[in-house]
């Protein structure tokens, strides 16, 4: 998962995306082999040359500058989501020897505490690769109670939040509309992909991703990005019925440690009755299994 093969890869697919008339460019009727601006009519948006930009999108241009990034992210209609992840795409990576093994993913003791204070409230804690690293009772229940509760503690049986949302036919009818939860999971991953383009894993769960489920490699192929900090979702439970949760994801100030998702309800609503119904009917809440995810300490 080279960078630069990604920064290619993110103009030519976004660049299709765009047609002359969105940008107030007249064709006049002429025909296009090809759908999207052309290389030509990009670079003249963003005040470059043709040929530089065509270098860029063919990754041989590795030097661009902030100013030029940010007239190609205005040519190409970016938000600031996507901006920023051109910016991240174009960085020179770092000088060295060959990308290292990627570390064992654990819960820090701060978030750990935290996930313990949120008893009652649905909460799950997930590495870069969305990996379950540890839930709560309510957590569990919410997002996935008919997988193994005590699976987060051994690396080697962490359920996968982004295969589950596409290969699992329970996760699927949990959300009434899919398509918007699959939209948000591959966003992410695209984002955290070009953060770490050297992470092997995440490169394989893409693979993976890509080889098993037709949506997943169509959504990926269009280099959307979705930063999804807080999303609405009507869920359709087995247990509660139909509710509505408020998921917020929780980053480490670091921005470099696992997130924490949480979701809520609007106080009085029936959704929340909906939660507060899940909490009893997952049975007391358990010490040991919610904490032991977090305290593993064998290597993922």
């Amino acid at each position: 998962m080279n960078k630069y093969g990604q920064l290619a890869d993110f103009l030519q697919a976004r660049r299709g995306l765009l047609h002359p008339e969105d940008v107030g460019l007249q064709i006049y009727g002429e025909r296009r082999r090809v759908p999207g601006l052309r290389r030509e009519e990009l670079a003249m948006l963003a005040g470059i040359s043709a040929p530089y930009y065509a270098r860029l999108e063919q990754g041989q241009s590795r030097n661009a500058s902030r100013e030029v990034l940010d007239a190609i992210a205005t040519a190409l209609r970016l938000d600031e989501s996507e901006r920023a992840h051109l910016h991240e795409l174009a960085r020179a990576p770092k000088r060295g020897s060959a990308a290292p093994r990627p570390r064992p993913e654990r819960v820090p003791p701060a978030t750990s505490a935290l996930l313990s204070a949120l008893e009652g409230t649905p909460a799950i804690v997930m590495g870069r690769r969305s990996d379950v690293l540890a839930w709560n009772t309510q957590g569990h229940a919410l997002f996935a109670g008919h997988v193994d509760r005590d699976s987060p503690a051994e690396p080697g049986r962490r359920p996968n939040m982004a295969k589950l949302v596409f290969l699992d036919a329970h996760t699927r009818d949990l959300y009434t509309d899919w398509p918007a939860k699959a939209r948000a999971v591959v966003g992410n991953l695209r984002l955290t992909a070009g953060r770490y383009p050297e992470d092997s894993l995440l490169a394989g769960l893409v693979g993976e991703l890509t080889m098993r489920s037709p949506e997943f490699a169509a959504l990926w192929a269009d280099h959307r990005i979705l930063a999804c900090d807080v999303a609405d979702y009507e869920m359709h439970h087995p247990t509660v019925g139909i509710l509505t949760v408020t998921q917020q994801t929780l980053q480490s100030p670091q921005g470099d440690g696992p997130t924490m998702v949480i979701a809520t309800a609007t106080a009085g609503s029936p959704s929340a009755t909906a939660l507060s119904l899940l909490a009893h009917a997952s049975g007391p809440s358990e010490t040991a299994q919610t904490h032991r995810g977090a305290q593993s300490r064998s290597p993922s």
